[in-house]
């Protein structure tokens, strides 16, 4: 991400919460500021994630879910994505908000298009369970970052390194089709995405001080969307790997 996208907790300004001798006034309007900028964010990563739904659920039931899941076009399903994150996060200075919200979008049905491809391996039945298990899950997870007093800020370079770990070891396990290293890095994933989904709920809160107000606020909310998007995403396929019922 950014650089803008990391919270500073010395940092004062425009936005910052008051003190503790602050009048109640200001407390409480900031207070509702938060509220409305992290719902803002809920709104945008809920829809995200009902628009990938229904799309992955179309193209799986039209049966146009066979012509991506082969050839070429399986490798552009799949790395899209990919590059709008990429483009999303390290743009952010370039894009204005409605160019990343329209990105946004782009990127939820682009990610429906790659997700359908799970309907033809695991039944709908054990998808639907393990997306509501997922979903409150995440309600808890996400409920407990925004919460709690205990800095979760710590845990940031090591699930980072986490996902790294995942990714290396994912790229090792498709040339070795190991189903034990299968199973370790979906139990592995699941803690790690865990994690990160309670880490970006208090470095979104946190985050408010930095934007509230500024030109960035309108960006911030897209790209928090973006973040707590992923973390739902990658916990649900990771927890399917215990959770789906093959169709074998």
């Amino acid at each position: 991400m950014a650089d803008w996208n990391e919270p500073r907790r010395t940092q004062t300004g425009f936005g910052t919460a008051p003190g503790a001798q602050g009048d109640l006034a200001g407390r409480a309007t900031y207070d509702m500021g938060l509220r409305r900028h992290m719902l803002a964010i809920y709104n945008y990563m809920a829809s995200g994630i009902l628009l990938t739904g229904i799309v992955a659920l179309l193209t799986a039931s039209s049966g146009f879910v066979y012509s991506i899941a082969s050839g070429p076009q399986m490798w552009i399903v799949a790395l899209s994505p990919l590059a709008i994150v990429f483009a999303m996060s390290f743009g952010a200075n370039r894009f204005s908000t409605t160019t990343l919200q329209m990105m946004f979008w782009g990127f939820a049905v682009l990610m429906g298009l790659s997700l359908s491809t799970i309907f033809l391996v695991y039944t709908g039945a054990s998808i639907a369970v393990t997306f509501f298990a997922t979903a409150a899950a995440f309600a808890g997870l996400s409920l407990w970052g925004y919460t709690t007093q205990k800095d979760l800020s710590g845990f940031g370079s090591f699930l980072i390194m986490g996902v790294i770990g995942l990714i290396v070891a994912s790229l090792l396990n498709w040339w070795l089709q190991s189903p034990a290293l299968h199973y370790a890095i979906g139990a592995i994933g699941v803690l790690v995405f865990a994690g990160l989904t309670a880490y970006d709920t208090q470095r979104l809160k946190q985050q408010y001080q930095l934007v509230a107000g500024t030109q960035w606020a309108g960006k911030a909310v897209v790209l928090g969307a973006l973040s707590l998007y992923l973390d739902f995403i990658n916990m649900f396929l990771f927890l399917l790997r215990f959770m789906g019922a093959s169709r074998d």
